[in-house]
């Protein structure tokens, strides 16, 4: 499953580059030429991951990632450094920045896809198509194909999204509008107690097999999944 990318690469025939093999991939990519255009992107929407390029026009990738982690808003954002540096110094100086990877060019586009599908799995687990499973309870990303205790369960798409965002962040509780940030995405403009709507959906489906007492209710707060013994 595709997430969104923003490349943030001065050089427009390295970026192209990126850019055409991550779409072949199936991800969605933005592309900015400095930090300016990325912020700009940001602004608009969050990116699941971002390729930073070390050396840019108006500033340097560490100094932008160093802002992005002073941010709530962006704080949690993946973030792989692309840069010719190869010292070990300067790899520690990216990585005590704030980055989640740095790879150091020339480097294979197959190295790449790798890199970035291994921070997705780290830092952003509702991006990955691994299977996730809890107690009979299983879902499939890549096939959306949801099963509990044998039996195929049928969810519309907003309720697998949450059902997936749950069993990949387990017994922490989340509140509605963390949840509504999660699911539906940053940007998008949604009553709070639409949740309960889904949460109740999503109950009423796993309810035949009493996987919905896996969903707990923290009263004043929100949600948390409880992760079933195995």
């Amino acid at each position: 499953m595709g997430g969104a990318i923003l490349v943030v690469e001065d050089e427009l025939i390295t970026q192209k580059l990126i850019a055409t093999n991550l779409e072949r991939a199936g991800h969605r990519v933005m592309r900015a030429l400095s930090v300016p255009e990325a912020e700009a992107h940001i602004r608009a929407a969050l990116p699941d991951l971002v390729l930073l390029d070390w050396v840019l026009p108006d500033t340097t990738g560490v100094t932008f990632i160093r802002r992005l982690r002073t941010n709530a808003r962006t704080r949690q954002i993946p973030v792989i450094m692309l840069t010719s540096r190869s010292d070990e110094s300067d790899k520690v100086t990216g990585l005590e920045a704030g980055a989640d990877d740095y790879i150091t060019k020339p480097f294979s586009h197959r190295e790449l896809l790798a890199r970035i599908k291994a921070v997705i799995r780290r830092r952003a687990p509702l991006l990955s198509d691994e299977v996730v499973e809890s107690g009979g309870l299983s879902l499939d990303p890549a096939l959306h194909r949801v099963s509990a205790g044998g039996r195929k369960v049928e969810l519309l798409a907003t309720e697998f999204r949450m059902l997936h965002f749950f069993m990949t962040h387990p017994e922490r509780v989340y509140t509605r509008a963390q949840l509504l940030d999660e699911v539906w995405g940053d940007h998008v403009f949604v009553e709070e107690r639409t949740v309960d709507v889904h949460i109740r959906r999503l109950r009423q489906a796993l309810q035949p097999t009493g996987h919905d007492a896996l969903i707990d209710t923290v009263r004043g707060t929100g949600y948390r999944f409880r992760r079933a013994p195995d």
